[in-house]
């Protein structure tokens, strides 16, 4: 019985060894593979950049109409529209949005986008106000007009320690509601003109109870409305009367996300044009439902993992979370055959569902969030802000930080439009790298590894001025970490120290006789070494290097003798005596 389960237990590590081998040799055959198909690609990226560079040209990218132009700005159209009170006192006229200063016996106007910012401090029995004005090359009337001289700031005194305090906070109030006046008109302007909802004459498809992000801004209590789909586009509504309107043709990409380790399900739209979310441009919108409640009882810590009370929440919230997945899902899929199948096949819109095999730990914006793939992007979509990167966009990607045995790295996304800044996802884990590695060579995208962070502002500016030489010195591989590596140990050998024939013919006989030592000998010395290898003070490793000498100076008879003459080495037999 022993001699069977003997040779059962080899034939068991015979066939886990054989088990072994054939899985390495497929990740070789897999890495093999992975590599040819990344040199495949380094001259499609290269001449993707070439070709836009070439066709957008080089020059930074155009933003849309902003708001008012600063040097365009007319308050009042003559001195005499300026309010007069008969009080020449720092003033703040409402009406034509202007800070009128004292100056001369005149009150002078300034509008109130001519102020950078407004202070005040007390210095005994007087209260100074200090304002600071916009000046400077980036500044738009700077530029109209160059031979202009514009003042910095200036510093009033007042008696009255409880008019400047008003004033100043009058200036700040008024300022900040223009600016977000302004900033809200600069983005309606960029805004496409959509075209209006149809109302679906037959059965219209809804999704109650569900949440909005970003969410409407106002006072009150949030509340859930209901997402419709019409006939050429969505249309949410809540009880207090907020609607929102996402029209279909506006839909880059569309997700559906069941809930199985997060608190939420939801569906989320990508759109090629932004949207006003109440006062806010937004180019994601996402309805989303709770799937079990977030607060804890004070008991819950001191339940027993068997209670039944336990055991009864716990199914309840799987039925709920189950329960919205199926409706969600229903929803969706109706969406899907119903609407965009039959009326807009032209489009080509289809709910993605995330890949949770292939997803990993990062940072895309703030905090540490769980990026999953898609069939056509890498999304985030559980945290704000949203994360949602289109891969047909990606030119290439670059991995930083990687080696150095660090635990992170981080995944930088170069987008073919260079006017566009780079992509981020900082802190990935590094055991989730060639999970990485393999999604990325299977979604046919170069990617470049490097040990530290690149400026890549720079990079990008020195590509934009010299494109075509860019391309001819290489293009991208400069990234290639490996063929540096291998180009800087290439350059190293050929600056090494050349022999003359004298010194290669002394290298030879000393290499002969350093051949003739025993094997077995060098075997010892090796595992000394191992042994010794740690805790060695000064005395033992002087001897350590005494005896190498010795070994290289003497054959092995005069070794011998030398040992019997004069005794092993204090150090190593002290060492091993120890041992």
């Amino acid at each position: 019985g022993g001699g069977r389960a003997r040779a059962a237990a080899r034939d068991g590590g015979r066939k886990s060894q054989r088990t072994e081998q054939a899985d390495f040799k497929a990740r070789e055959q897999e890495r093999r593979r992975q590599k040819e198909n990344q040199d495949d690609l380094v001259a499609r990226v290269n001449q993707t950049t070439l070709a836009h560079l070439n066709r957008d040209g080089v020059g930074p990218a155009g933003g849309g109409p902003g708001g008012k132009v600063v040097s365009e700005v007319s308050a009042y159209r003559s001195m005499a529209e300026v309010p007069s009170n008969g009080q020449l006192v720092v003033q703040i006229d409402q009406k034509r949005e202007c800070v009128l200063v004292p100056v001369y016996g005149v009150l002078v106007p300034f509008h109130i986008l001519t102020v950078k910012n407004a202070s005040t401090n007390q210095e005994g029995e007087h209260a100074y106000i200090r304002v600071n004005f916009n000046f400077g090359g980036a500044y738009e009337p700077s530029l109209k007009h160059p031979t202009a001289i514009f003042l910095k700031e200036l510093t009033l005194r007042s008696s009255d320690a409880r008019h400047a305090a008003r004033v100043v906070q009058e200036i700040k109030t008024l300022r900040s509601l223009v600016l977000q006046r302004e900033k809200e008109m600069a983005e309606r302007a960029t805004l496409v003109q959509q075209e209006r909802l149809q109302r679906a004459k037959g059965r219209v498809y809804a999704l109650p109870d569900v949440w909005i992000r970003p969410a409407f801004q106002g006072k009150g209590r949030k509340v859930t409305g209901t997402l419709e789909a019409h006939a050429n586009g969505f249309r949410y509504s809540s009880p207090k009367g907020e609607e929102l309107e996402v029209m279909y043709r506006n839909v880059k990409h569309a997700f559906f996300q069941p809930a199985e380790n997060e608190m939420i399900t939801l569906v989320h739209f990508h759109l090629l044009n932004p949207i006003m979310v109440g006062k806010r441009k937004t180019h994601d919108v996402q309805f989303y439902t709770e799937v079990m409640d977030s607060v804890q009882t004070l008991e819950a810590g001191r339940r027993s993992h068997y209670d039944p009370d336990e055991i009864e929440d716990e199914q309840r919230e799987r039925e709920r979370r189950n329960q919205i997945n199926r409706q969600f899902a229903q929803f969706v899929k109706r969406v899907q055959q119903d609407v965009w199948e039959r009326d807009f096949g032209d489009l080509n819109l289809e709910f993605e569902i995330p890949f949770r095999e292939l997803g990993f730990d990062g940072v895309p914006a703030r905090t540490t969030c769980f990026i999953m793939p898609t069939v056509n992007c890498l999304v985030e979509l559980t945290e704000m802000p949203f994360t949602v990167i289109t891969l047909s966009e990606v030119n290439l990607v670059n991995l930083e930080r990687v080696g150095f045995n660090l635990r992170n790295f981080d995944m930088v996304f170069i987008w073919k439009d260079l006017g566009r800044d780079v992509g981020r996802i900082d802190a990935i884990q590094s055991k989730s790298i060639d999970t990485i590695k393999d999604w990325l060579g299977s979604m046919e995208l170069k990617f470049y590894e490097s040990k530290v962070n690149l400026n890549w502002k720079n990079i990008i500016k020195s590509i934009k001025e010299d494109p075509e030489g860019f391309v001819e010195d290489g293009g991208w591989n400069f990234l290639d970490m490996q063929q540096s590596d291998s180009e800087d140990e290439e350059a190293d050998a050929e600056s090494e120290f050349e022999p003359t024939e004298d010194e290669e013919s002394e290298e030879s006989a000393s290499s002969d006789a350093e051949s003739l030592v025993d094997s077995d000998d060098e075997d010892e010395d090796e595992d000394e070494d191992s042994e010794e290898e740690e805790g060695l003070d000064w005395d033992e490793m002087e001897e350590e290097a005494r005896r190498q000498d010795k070994d290289k100076q003497y054959s092995d008879e005069e070794e011998d003798r030398s040992r019997k003459r004069r005794g092993p080495p204090v150090g190593a037999g002290a060492k091993r005596s120890r041992r």
